[in-house]
């Protein structure tokens, strides 16, 4: 049947107004809000969602609920400057110089935060965004992470009506020194804390765990405190809610140690009307991925030295377990961290950590992990200044026989190569590295790591020139270390000691 010129004409404009509404809605779609809320020293499994029994975590858990959890996040390195550094850019550690380390400098490369700013989105941070450090010998103006701001009121009160806004909220729990017996206003039950296998169980830890679990539930509370207010501000139904810690806890063996304790990091994202939720995720996963995930989500240009690769498969993916089958491993570093040995020499390590596999290249194993003796300062309060029960109570029965295992294990020298088993040895304490068992495994997994830190250009295994220890250290104070009072009358230390090889 043929059409009359009239319903022709009129079923073509009917076409082209309606391509012409979705292309109109399509340019007016509204890009999404971002608010990250970020612990400070905070271990993946400590969070009711993770499958934590003891610890309290309703609001952090109901997110979870309606969103995505990932089983299997990392942060680049176990400090906190490096792995915000990394986050930032998008870029491995070892490719951002002196950003490789705390207190060091901030290189200037493209960061998500300045490019989305730059098209047309408010950025803000409120606490301490990219740091400890100081960006400014490098060109800085701010911090790399964006305009400060006391509070996200203050911030949401400079946003034009209809633009997209970004806010990174770190908060500084559970960070040491803990809030003292806040465990007992927590309603904590020790009884029923699990204490990890490379610490010892004794009263004094579980209350210093205890302490932790507290600073945790406080930042629940923050978490409540956010969504009411997005909510009531309207803004919850457009905001991508994202709750993440930096890097491990702050134990030892935890924060500045290459082992999941140190690495492996709580990750909730949230968006209920346009991601699945009630998901989780199998996929190795970490920091770094932020940034290319923001920069798509507002349609910007992935700068090309970004490592790292966009979430959004993930998350637009309704399937739970592994969606990216590339995703299969994940390779983090170490450089210096706090100064902690004669002339600010770090301790530099990889790592390659798998579903079934951790394996860690120290590069320079003659040196102290945790730093030099008496002080071991890459190990919580790193000049012993303040109170962190679980270092000092290892410093204070070293010599005992049912201790020095657990002093060995958090302060002791390591070999140049380490390996675990995670099937049989999930807390990484069993080095299985050289034994005949696991050979083929070793050589695997070393030749995989090598090929990917070439790959990536990490002068460590590249030869190309860069001093880290040699590279700035921006707290002058930690250069000649003053113990506390109780540290020198419970240890036997002395008033100061002198890092500067002087």
């Amino acid at each position: 049947m043929k059409l009359s010129t009239f319903k022709r004409l009129s079923i073509l404009l009917l076409v082209i107004f309606v391509g012409c509404a979705k292309t109109e809605k399509k340019e007016t779609a509204k890009k999404p809000n971002i608010l990250i809320l970020m612990t400070d020293n905070h271990f993946s499994d400590h969070v009711g969602a993770y499958g934590d029994q003891v610890i309290k975590t309703p609001n952090i858990d109901k997110v979870a609920k309606d969103g995505i959890l990932f089983n299997n996040a990392f942060c680049a390195s176990p400090s906190c400057s490096p792995a915000r550094a990394s986050m930032l850019t998008g870029q491995d550690v070892w490719r951002l110089g002196e950003g490789a380390n705390l207190w060091g400098g901030f290189p200037q490369e493209p960061v998500y935060t300045k490019l989305m700013s730059e098209n047309g989105y408010h950025v803000g941070i409120e606490g301490k965004g990219w740091g400890p450090g100081n960006a400014e010998p490098n060109g800085w103006e701010i911090n790399p992470g964006g305009e400060r701001y006391d509070s996200f009121e203050e911030f949401y009160n400079e946003i034009d009506k209809g633009k997209p806004w970004m806010y990174w909220y770190s908060s500084r729990d559970p960070h040491r020194p803990f809030r003292r017996d806040g465990w007992k206003s927590a309603d904590i039950d020790l009884s029923a804390i699990v204490v990890p296998s490379y610490l010892p169980d004794t009263e004094e830890v579980r209350k210093d765990i205890a302490d932790y679990y507290n600073e945790i539930q406080m930042f629940d509370n923050e978490v409540a405190s956010y969504m009411a207010l997005i909510g009531e501000m309207g803004q919850l139904e457009n905001t991508i809610i994202i709750i993440c810690s930096d890097n491990g806890w702050q134990m030892p063996r935890g924060l500045a140690n290459l082992y999941d304790a140190g690495t492996k990091i709580p990750l909730i994202i949230s968006w209920p009307d346009h991601y699945k939720g009630n998901r989780t995720i199998d996929d190795f996963v970490s920091l770094n991925d932020f940034a290319p995930t923001f920069l798509e989500l507002a349609g910007i240009e992935i700068p090309k030295e970004m490592t790292a690769k966009s979430l959004l498969p993930i998350l637009t993916s309704e399937d739970s377990g592994t969606i990216d089958k590339e995703r299969d491993f994940f390779v983090m570093g170490r450089e210096r961290h706090a100064f902690v040995r004669q002339n600010g020499l770090g301790y530099p390590g990889r790592a390659l950590r798998t579903k079934d596999y951790l394996y860690i290249k120290n590069y320079e194993a003659d040196r102290w992990p945790a730093g030099e003796p008496p002080l071991y300062g890459d190990v919580d309060a790193h000049m012993l200044q303040y109170p962190a029960p679980t270092k000092f109570y290892l410093l204070e029965h070293q010599d005992e026989s049912a201790i020095k295992p657990f002093y060995d294990l958090s302060f002791g020298k390591r070999p140049a190569i380490e390996l675990y088993d995670l099937n049989k040895d999930p807390d990484q304490i069993n080095n299985v590295a050289g034994t005949p068992e696991y050979a083929d495994v070793e050589n695997q997994l070393g030749k995989q790591m090598v090929d990917y830190l070439v790959a990536t250009g990490d002068p460590r295994e590249t030869g190309t020139p860069f001093d880290w220890d040699g590279a700035k250290y921006y707290m002058e104070g930690d250069k000649r270390p003053r113990p506390g009072r109780q540290a020198i009358e419970t240890l036997g230390l002395k008033e100061e000691y002198n890092y500067l090889g002087e």
